[in-house]
């Protein structure tokens, strides 16, 4: 088989396996997890077979006309370059890593086989918009994940949670594909063609008419996607999700496909030096924002969550400074990392039945009882942080290297400020990753407190780390496979320069020296705040943990989430003095742990006109408009009773009223005759 073909399956077997899988998941249940394993994993090979075709070297291209338009034409292509390749295999082991975790995860859940489906779509969604060549075709992958994410993180629905939390997801990121799809338009306009080569080139050589108003539109849409300030919000609810959901989003699927459009496209948002500086400053507000938010969460997904969005910031800084390079190695890097971060946090709440931090820092012994999950994650968070040797040490200070070349006036596709925005943005953020990272692993791991009176005795031996944990195979052996590139990918920066268009990846000495310093700074700092408050957490015990600990860990999970919110008031935080985020924020806290108090303005300014609105139309639609049909209904109504009271079906009622309408008439002839022959 050609290169091209075999780039042709690797979307294609995953949607067979979803499609089968809808089809038989009722009438053959126990073809289900092999549907949604081994197409995921045939693809995953094969994704791997068309890199190592592919070789870092000259892109492949291929296309065929799809449809004449009658004006710009429309093309089933595909584009094969290094960064789409390499994403396309990262795409392929965490979507493999994802189905073979659930069918643990999930093994006793009703609704698995269309989970799994529903999962295989999404992969397949994510494949078509990595190697599609055309626009119009990357735009059906990008709607279709839209739809796959509304389904997938709404999968308890059972809960008031995830229902609200797949329409926000849904209605927020349709909020930005809309002036997303108007840009597409105008850049296809303007370039002529749909073909992403072709606007490339339409972009180095100034054939784009309106680059900063296209760049501007299309930046919404990603903004919504990858979950950038201001769209971002939903991205944390959207912890209401199964967890390997949650991993597929944030590691290699939807969340991606907004840095990984604006690293295919980069030159037309280099053509607008206002699109890199708002680009910039996006990414500067989502990468400090997004840390101080997790440095104040309780639920552990969310602190993940809001971790997802400030990495993804560290992207769209990398592409604010011109070099896309940085962005989709910092995107691999994490991609491994993060998928790792989440699928661990399922097992810690499968075993602690809790997705609470402070719930969780009451438990002794809780590492001893997941000792694979304590290793990995510990692994994760490392990379994480950025310590060296670990992979985010090498693609975060990538990022960092490219805005420090900025400001040093070495590349100038960007302006300098830009450069600056990045460079003190990414330091901070170093800062609070570190920290926010280093508060989960001891709140987690390094749980110290007494049995709260108010639970049971068995949810009490669970805290006590006397329930043994029993995840499944499948769940463990996973956590292994991805700590393996979590550890050494940064490691192959020296043999990766063609698949990155020639560019060096190795660190540089000033921004490795500094991000790591900070790094550590955070790490110290509040691993002393965590021994100051440490010890209330034995004096004041909290509760809130499931009430089936024995059962699967997806059960597990929605119990969690359903009782989070009882049990502390909000969903998000938990009131704890002993947590060491309250006093590292002060103040701070309150308004970090409810994401800035941006949902709220958002209820202010949006949903409550939209809302007032919907009312006032229903209000005229009920009172108004029908009060003058039903008028209008009415008159006939009354004309038609008055006719049907004289149909009675009685014939001597018939002939009387005919007699004395004869007897009228004549009556009335008379009179008119009379009065004839007098006049």
């Amino acid at each position: 088989m050609t290169t091209t073909t075999l780039a042709v399956l690797v979307p294609l077997l995953p949607f067979l396996g979803a499609a089968a899988g809808l089809l038989l998941g009722r009438t053959a249940p126990g073809y289900v997890r092999p549907l949604a394993v081994l197409p995921t994993l045939a693809a995953l090979v094969l994704a791997v077979v068309v890199a190592v075709d592919q070789g870092g070297g000259k892109s492949i291209d291929a296309s065929r006309r799809l449809t004449p338009t009658g004006s710009v034409p429309v093309d089933l292509a595909l584009h094969l370059d290094g960064f789409a390749v390499l994403v396309a295999v990262l795409v392929g082991l965490v979507a493999t890593c994802v189905q073979l975790y659930s069918t643990g995860y999930l093994r006793d859940d009703p609704r698995y086989p269309s989970y799994a489906a529903l999962v295989s779509l999404f992969t397949s969604a994510m494949l078509l918009v990595v190697y599609s060549g055309d626009l119009m075709v990357l735009l059906v992958g990008w709607e279709i994940m839209g739809i796959c994410s509304y389904f997938l993180v709404g999968h308890y629905w059972e809960t008031r949670e995830a229902r609200a939390a797949s329409l926000k997801a849904f209605l927020v990121t349709k909020l930005g594909d809309v002036p997303f799809l108007i840009g597409l338009f105008a850049l296809a306009t303007d370039a002529g063609t749909f073909r992403i080569t072709g606007v490339v080139q339409a972009a180095l050589t100034g054939g784009i008419d309106h680059p900063t108003l296209i760049a501007l539109l299309l930046l919404a849409g990603v903004a919504g996607k990858s979950a950038q300030f201001p769209l971002h919000t939903w991205l944390p609810d959207a912890m209401a999700g199964p967890t390997p959901v949650s991993a597929l989003i944030h590691a290699a699927t939807m969340v991606a496909a907004g840095i990984y459009f604006v690293a295919r496209l980069l030159p037309v948002f280099a053509a607008s030096a206002a699109a890199l500086t708002v680009l910039a400053v996006m990414a500067a507000v989502t990468m400090v924002g997004s840390a101080l938010a997790a440095l104040a969460q309780d639920d552990i997904k969310r602190v993940l969550a809001y971790s997802t969005i400030g990495q993804l910031g560290y992207m769209s800084g990398a592409l604010a400074v011109g070099d896309r390079g940085a962005a989709v190695f910092h995107l691999l890097s994490h991609g491994a990392f993060k998928a790792l971060l989440f699928l661990a946090a399922g097992v810690i709440i499968h075993a602690a039945g809790t997705n609470s931090l402070s719930a969780m820092s009451r438990m002794d012994g809780l590492a001893k009882r997941i000792p694979d999950a304590y290793w990995t994650m510990t692994v994760a968070l490392l990379a994480l942080a950025a310590i060296p040797p670990f992979a985010g040490f090498f693609s975060k200070e990538a990022v960092l290297s490219a805005a420090e070349h900025t400001v040093l006036g070495d590349s100038t596709v960007a302006p300098q400020g830009t450069g600056w925005i990045v460079l003190i943005a990414g330091l901070l953020t170093a800062l609070l990753t570190a920290a926010y990272a280093t508060r989960l692993w001891l709140m987690a791991f390094r749980g110290k407190g007494a049995p709260d009176p108010a639970l049971p005795q068995a949810l009490n031996s669970v805290r006590a780390g006397e329930t043994p944990s029993r995840q499944p195979v499948a769940m463990n052996a996973v956590l292994w496979v991805l700590a393996i590139p979590s550890i050494g990918f940064g490691l192959t920066t020296g043999y990766l320069d063609d698949w990155f268009d020639g560019h060096a990846l190795t660190p540089a000495l000033t921004t490795s020296v500094l991000s790591t310093g900070v790094a550590l700074v955070g790490g110290l700092v509040t691993y002393a705040t965590w021994r100051h408050t440490s010890a209330l957490a034995a004096r004041i015990p909290i509760g809130a943990v499931a009430a089936h600990p024995e059962a699967d860990g997806s059960l597990v999970e929605e119990e969690a989430i359903a009782s989070h919110t009882p049990a502390y008031g909000d969903i998000a935080s938990a009131y704890d003095p002993a947590d060491p985020g309250r006093l590292l924020l002060g103040p701070l806290h309150r308004h970090a742990a409810t994401g800035f108090h941006l949902d709220a303005v958002y209820r202010t300014l949006f949903v409550r006109p939209v809302l007032a609105a919907a009312s006032l139309v229903r209000f005229l639609d009920r009172e108004v408009v029908e009060t003058y049909v039903q008028g209008a209904g009415a008159l006939p109504r009354w004309l038609g009773a008055a006719v049907r009271k004289a149909q009675t079906g009685n014939v001597q009622t018939y002939l009387s009223a005919l007699l004395a309408g004869s007897a009228v008439l004549a009556l009335v002839a008379v009179v008119l005759a009379n009065a004839n022959a007098g006049s």
